[in-house]
Parts: C-alpha cells; sequence; structure tokens
C-alpha cells in the first residue's frame, strides 16, 4: 500500500484538480451501470457510450494536469489506477448479460488485475516499487477502445461494431497477461536485489 504522511492527507492534496478529475471518473460508474441494466434501449447504450469516453478521457488529462503543475500526490496515485479498473471492469461486468462479452473472459481480465495490484501492494508494503510499464499502459488503452465500440449502438453496422470491439478487447486480454509478466519479473529482481542488499 501508498504510505501517507498527514501532510499529503489533507483537505489540500485530496481536492487537486486531478484528483476532482478522478472522483468525477468514479462517479460516472454508478450511472453507467444504471444506463446498462436491461433493458436497454439503444440511446441508453450510446448515452453510456459518452459517458464511457469522457470518463476515459478524463484519466488522460488528470495524469498530464498533476506531472505539468507538479501535483503528483499520494492520494492520485492510489485512486488514478482504481478508479481505472472499477470503470472499465462495471462495463465489462453490465455487457455480460446483453451478450456482448462472455462471462469467462471478463474474469480472465479481472483476475489478472486482482492478481496484479495485489502483488503491487505487497511489493509497496516491502518498499518495493513496481512501475507501471508501457504494455501495461497499451493494454488500457486498447480495453477503452474495445469497451467503446461495444458499447456504440448503431444498427446498420452493429455486428461490424462488435466485431472490432473484441479485437481490441482480445488485444488488451494478450497485453495485460504479457505485462503481468513484465510486473512479475520486476517483482521478483527486486526482491532478489534487496536479498542482496540485505546480506
Amino acid at each position: 500500500m501508498i504510505a501517507m504522511t498527514r501532510t499529503e492527507f489533507s483537505r489540500k492534496t485530496l481536492i487537486t484538480l486531478p484528483n476532482v478529475l478522478t472522483y468525477l471518473r468514479m462517479a460516472t460508474i454508478p450511472v453507467i451501470v444504471v444506463m446498462l441494466t436491461l433493458p436497454t434501449s439503444p440511446e441508453s447504450q450510446n448515452a453510456a457510450f459518452v459517458l464511457f469516453l469522457v470518463a476515459s478521457i478524463t484519466d488522460y488529462f488528470d495524469g498530464i494536469l498533476a506531472r505539468r503543475h507538479n501535483l503528483v500526490t499520494s492520494v492520485g496515485k492510489l485512486l488514478d489506477p482504481l478508479a481505472d479498473k472499477l470503470l472499465t471492469s462495471a462495463v465489462m461486468i453490465m455487457l455480460i448479460p446483453h451478450g456482448k462479452v462472455p462471462a469467462w473472459l471478463v474474469f480472465l481480465i479481472i483476475g489478472r488485475d486482482i492478481t496484479i495490484t495485489g502483488l503491487r501492494s505487497i511489493a509497496a508494503s516491502q518498499g518495493l516499487i513496481i512501475n507501471a510499464s508501457r504494455t501495461g499502459k497499451n493494454k488500457m488503452i486498447s480495453q477503452t477502445v474495445g469497451l467503446s465500440f461495444l458499447l456504440l449502438s448503431i444498427p446498420a453496422i452493429q455486428h461490424l461494431l462488435d466485431t472490432v470491439g473484441m479485437v481490441f478487447l482480445w488485444l488488451s486480454v494478450v497485453l495485460s497477461y504479457w505485462s503481468a509478466r513484465d510486473y512479475c519479473r520486476q517483482f521478483f529482481r527486486q526482491a532478489k536485489r534487496q536479498d542482496l542488499q540485505s546480506d
């Protein structure tokens, strides 16, 4: 887990603009869930698509704002990836009853995320930092693109949209397990280095 000092955990750090964008992203999750609860209409699915797209874009901007204006906080480091995983997991789960995504595939994706989050938490508790990999970031991008296509409802080209969405989602699965291998390598490499230093 990420340790926070008393100074870091204050009202001032909690309400920085990047963190507010993260809170807003998290606030969209129950709204999207309601929009995708059966029975749905093309209008409600497209409204969920727009909201998901806007929420995903805030993830891009909050990172830029935090780095550019020196607003990186421990709260942000904790909540930002959590908000991403909650958002994408909620959408994938809600797409299961729509027949857009098989439940076993959702389990593979969410199970991997929980495992890697646990691994990084264990490492952090021992003072080891496992940095996010480029492959992991590409996984998130392909997952977002895939879910966007699956959410979009245009009956005339629905089959094409769903096919493209699943292609990107499968790409995200490949990238997610590839990046999981990188995270495991980092974890054991740093653990070994720490053992050598302590000897």
